[in-house]
């Protein structure tokens, strides 16, 4: 593996989660921006695709753990959610 992607490699994976689900959807959302506007070099794309898998990873994982709760609360049953 040459040194560069080596390198964001380590960083990407070793870059702490943040602390909050609506800290990691604005990263996320502002990687997406980075991304998506192609003047990323190949190994910072790389590196940037790996963190915003991360990144959704985490927010995949908040998102289950309230739905779990919603469950114990709601005695089991998750309930269709009725906007008014």
């Amino acid at each position: 593996m040459p040194k560069a992607a080596a390198k964001l490699d380590k960083t990407a994976s070793s870059e702490a989660l943040p602390t909050s689900y609506e800290a990691a959807q604005i990263e996320l959302e502002q990687l997406v921006g980075q991304l998506e506007s192609g003047q990323m070099p190949l190994e910072q794309l790389l590196g940037g695709y790996q963190r915003g898998a991360q990144l959704l990873q985490f927010c995949r994982d908040k998102l289950d753990a309230v739905e779990q709760q919603i469950k114990v609360l709601d005695q089991g049953v998750l309930k269709p959610w009725a906007q008014e």
